[in-house]
């Protein structure tokens, strides 16, 4: 069972069991949808961005314990960053999840978000872990097409 230990920290069951920020903005600027094919995974992601910098977000959605953790983090995450920002740490969550890179120190990334560090371990874990931060790219590319997978 040590793999499952490693898998679901204390930190993911606990956004899990209680997640931040867990409903649909009505004031929000911008939202977009998620979908994660491999595990059923659906959520959406709201923002409230002011002058430049994200005041809030939140999220609506069901899904797996890895994927509903990951988008509360995110939600605590990112407010108060700028949008540059918050893609920094969402280009370092990537890194942090993929299974073809070592992700090193970086300080980029916020410390809570180290407890998703052996999902890189797991691809179709990586894949639900992401949806949230692809989602939250997608929203700050709109050039970019597509619903986040």
């Amino acid at each position: 069972m040590p793999e499952l230990e490693e898998l679901y920290p204390a930190a993911i069951l606990e956004h899990n069991k209680r997640p931040h920020n867990f409903h649909a903005m009505e004031a929000a600027t911008c939202q977009a949808d998620g979908y994660n094919p491999l595990c059923g995974d659906r959520l959406t992601l709201y923002l409230d961005i002011q002058g430049g910098v994200i005041r809030h977000a939140s999220f609506r959605g069901s899904g797996c314990a890895i994927s509903q953790a990951s988008a509360s983090m995110l939600t605590d995450v990112v407010q108060g960053k700028t949008a540059g920002e918050a893609e920094n740490v969402c280009d370092s969550f990537d890194r942090l999840i993929d299974p073809q890179t070592d992700p090193g120190i970086d300080r980029a990334m916020p410390s809570e978000l180290a407890a998703f560090a052996s999902v890189g371990r797991f691809p179709a874990r990586a894949a639900c872990a992401g949806l949230a931060w692809r989602t939250l790219h997608l929203m700050l590319n709109p050039a970019e097409d597509g619903v986040a997978r």
